[in-house]
């Protein structure tokens, strides 16, 4: 029989952690409920969970801290909840690494949606690195490794979100290829991921203030359309 998969609820509303808990049971899931953010670091090695999900507004360690803890070490899916709906918000969390943001209050069958969505993708592009041993885009003083989620710029590791390093192995494994936001938001985020294209903006734009332009490669904007991987013509592949 196979093990179930495990998810990390962190909620300090006991009513709305349960009631989350329960429809997860429902479709086999193992769950685990803590109320605050110390609690969360405390367990989250030990039940290693295959999904966070994630309030932002916790005594003691907020949200936002448990995510960055979270992923100092690891890239399992994290769904941030939260009564914040301001596009800032949403922003600040996905750039943290967060892999969705739901709004409070929510439905809780689209909550297992989301769920089930991140969680297949995650198993996706790992079994994916897995087989073809490691993922690595190279250019001149750039390598983008998805096996290991790092990025080495100019002989320096450059610290990236998950989803920011995905966006930038994206984009620099299809040199010259134009993107629409609307693209990126599918690839990255999946089809299934309701966001507003200014994410893909500020994502872009913090790559930049890590990355930058290259005498032979640059992250270009192709105006009125989207975002490009450019190679000099003096590059070759």
């Amino acid at each position: 029989m196979a093990e179930k998969q495990r998810i990390l609820i962190v909620d300090d509303d006991e009513n709305i952690a349960e009631l989350i808990s329960l429809y997860l049971l429902k479709e086999c899931y193992d769950t685990k409920i803590v109320y605050d953010g110390e609690e969360a670091i405390k367990v989250f090695a030990d039940f290693d969970p295959q999904l966070v999900l994630l309030d932002l507004m916790l005594p003691g360690i907020d949200g936002y801290e448990v995510c960055k803890y979270i992923r100092q070490s690891s890239q399992v899916p994290i769904i941030m909840l939260s009564a914040k709906g301001e596009v800032f918000d949403k922003v600040l969390g996905l750039e943290l690494g967060a892999d969705d943001y739901m709004v409070k209050p929510f439905d809780s069958k689209e909550l297992v949606a989301r769920a089930k969505a991140v969680m297949r993708r995650y198993q996706k592009s790992k079994q994916q690195a897995d087989e073809k041993g490691q993922n690595i885009v190279e250019y001149p003083d750039l390598s983008i490794n998805l096996s290991n989620y790092s990025v080495v710029y100019k002989g320096n590791t450059v610290d990236m979100p998950p989803k920011e390093l995905e966006l930038l192995y994206f984009l620099a494994s299809s040199p010259n290829q134009v993107f629409t936001r609307e693209q990126l938001l599918d690839h990255i985020w999946g089809y299934e991921y309701i966001g507003d294209t200014r994410t893909v903006d500020v994502h872009i734009k913090r790559l930049r203030e890590k990355i930058k332009d290259h005498n032979s490669w640059s992250i270009s904007t192709v105006w009125g359309i989207g975002y490009k991987f450019e190679l000099r013509k003096s590059v070759q592949l």
